[in-house]
């Protein structure tokens, strides 16, 4: 059950800085924001500018925007057998968590990669103490959550499914700062048919029952160009 209103808004582009984005959330009347902290397709994350933040908050608050959150790069592979790869993983999720803390954002959405083949069990050596280290970062009471996205893709990609996640976030020790972003793109991607009432209920059921409901922290509602599945 939710005790609040769904948001509605929209991920924008922080060109002139991250204050602009929340100012361009208000002309569109957006009640949430999801922004880049950096290029999503480089692993460079800029310095932390303690000013920006604070223009960020400033005009969040001025614009009326409610949840926001923070999209981490696509390079990252929690999953990675290249030792640099894992690394640069490992330090892109720490460092957008510092920003998105200092931006008082409520999330920092990202993906956990692929297993390469490996299975699950194989990564979660790599996969728990790498989020361990995010979650660890900065003020480890803010209430900034990692949020794991649902994926879609081939086999070997981890968190295909709420089973894969829910496993993750188990074995994670359920923290309270660890959340959900699901996909709708990537749901039919994976054969969830979100047309069908039906279907979504049993979809939110396992939810509640693998996860938590309550850890359902934002939707990325995107249409598809591929048929279901």
């Amino acid at each position: 059950r939710y005790d609040r209103a769904m948001e509605l808004g929209a991920h924008l582009k922080t060109a002139g800085g991250a204050h602009k984005a929340a100012e361009r959330a208000g002309e569109i009347g957006a009640d949430a924001l999801q922004i880049f902290t950096q290029s999503p397709r480089m692993w460079r994350h800029p310095d932390l500018d303690p000013e920006a933040a604070e223009r960020f908050r400033a005009a969040r608050t001025a614009n009326g925007v409610g949840t926001v959150t923070c999209h981490a790069t696509y390079l990252i592979n929690l999953g990675a057998t290249d030792d640099g790869v894992y690394s640069k993983s490992v330090d892109a999720l720490r460092r957008t968590m510092l920003t998105a803390q200092a931006y008082g954002a409520d999330g920092v959405v990202f993906h956990l990669g692929s297993h390469l083949g490996r299975g699950l069990d194989a990564a979660l050596h790599q996969v728990i103490p790498a989020l361990q280290i995010a979650l660890g970062e900065g003020n480890t009471r803010s209430k900034t959550r990692l949020l794991i996205e649902n994926s879609a893709g081939a086999g070997n990609t981890i968190g295909l499914t709420l089973e894969d996640i829910g496993r993750v976030i188990d074995e994670l020790g359920r923290p309270k700062r660890i959340g959900v972003c699901l996909d709708t793109c990537h749901l039919w991607a994976m054969g969830i048919d979100i047309r069908d009432p039906g279907r979504v209920d049993d979809l939110v059921s396992e939810l509640d029952e693998r996860i938590g409901a309550e850890r359902l922290t934002c939707l990325h509602v995107n249409d598809a160009a591929l048929p279901l599945g």
